[in-house]
């Protein structure tokens, strides 16, 4: 089974600790007391992906547009939302009758990366860009808790929070990506 995430550890230790020096110029990205972990792991994956760092302490693979981490407003618990380019629905694959000729783009590749279509590119022709969203819960078990302050090694908290998110997420998108293929 192919990954869909992973932290970069040679890239960020190359570059002596990016991720932690990151973390620790951002420390107000941080909100403090809270007893649940989950505004914590949040902030710390944002900052481990761009735009907020890039690239990325996190990496993910090409199919994945982005991906991103929420407290639920409804019991405060962690929601992971993913955007993944997927092929066209089979109903539109079956036939080209609603082309009508007008020349559809579908995704554009540029260095192995799908990309969203320039606006000169729209001027030109239709796009249809099929992407599944997955909006899922993701267990807390293994976040560490929330540091008391800016004061109580963040940096480590929020590596350890950002490998239980990479974990986790692994865990609900691998499989997806696997099967698309």
């Amino acid at each position: 089974m192919a990954k869909a995430f992973w932290i970069d550890q040679d890239f960020d230790r190359d570059r002596h600790g990016r991720y932690a020096a990151h973390v620790e110029k951002n420390l107000p990205e941080f909100e403090w007391g809270d007893i649940a972990p989950v505004r914590f792991a949040c902030a710390a994956w944002r900052l481990a992906t761009p735009p907020s760092l890039d690239p990325g302490y996190v990496r993910w693979d090409r199919r994945v547009l982005d991906a991103t981490c929420a407290r639920n407003t409804w019991d405060g618990t962690l929601t992971a939302r993913v955007r993944i380019v997927s092929p066209l629905p089979e109903p539109l694959t079956r036939s080209r009758a609603w082309w009508r000729d007008r020349g559809w783009q579908g995704w554009q590749e540029l260095f192995g990366q799908y990309v969203e279509p320039t606006q000169q590119d729209l001027a030109r022709s239709p796009f249809l860009r099929a992407t599944l969203l997955v909006e899922a819960p993701v267990p807390l078990a293994g976040l560490p808790p929330e540091p008391e302050g800016p004061h109580e090694r963040v940096e480590e908290s929020a590596q350890r929070a950002v490998a239980v998110l990479v974990r986790e997420l692994n865990e609900l998108v691998s499989p997806i990506l696997d099967q698309l293929g």
